[in-house]
């Protein structure tokens, strides 16, 4: 192997650029418990194991608990997804990871909030890292 090569090799390995990918619009707008997203709507337990299709989702096991941030409005024919988050000590490598799922493989088991707003969804929605 010569030097150049060598060189251009350790320059690409140690320049490794990261590249956000925005992904496509699950919907165009969801429902919060304030305009931020950031109040907690409810909390669910998983009742069947979800296996992320990309990174906007989050992988669920049967009998975790999730908060709920954000449901989205599915458009006609789309299916209906929620964000949230898993919080328990059993599954702390997942604890503050924030994604999608599908709505029909959890059971809303609290709510914390009736009062709800309408947003719409940007593209930052949407974003994977």
């Amino acid at each position: 192997m010569g030097y150049p090569l060598v060189i251009l090799l350790c320059v690409g390995l140690l320049h490794q650029t990261t590249r956000a990918v925005l992904m496509d619009k699950l919907a165009d707008q969801k429902i919060c418990g304030d305009a931020e997203c950031s109040y907690v709507l409810s909390m669910a337990t998983v009742l069947d194991d979800f296996i992320s299709p990309d990174c906007r989702f989050l992988n669920l096991r049967k009998g975790q608990v999730v908060y709920v941030y954000s449901k989205l409005i599915a458009a006609e024919g789309a299916g209906v997804f929620w964000s949230g988050s898993i919080y328990s000590e059993r599954y702390v490598d997942q604890m503050g990871v924030i994604g999608y799922f599908p709505a029909t493989v959890v059971k809303e088991t609290q709510r914390f909030t009736e009062n709800t707003v309408k947003i719409q969804t940007t593209d930052m929605d949407f974003y994977c890292d």
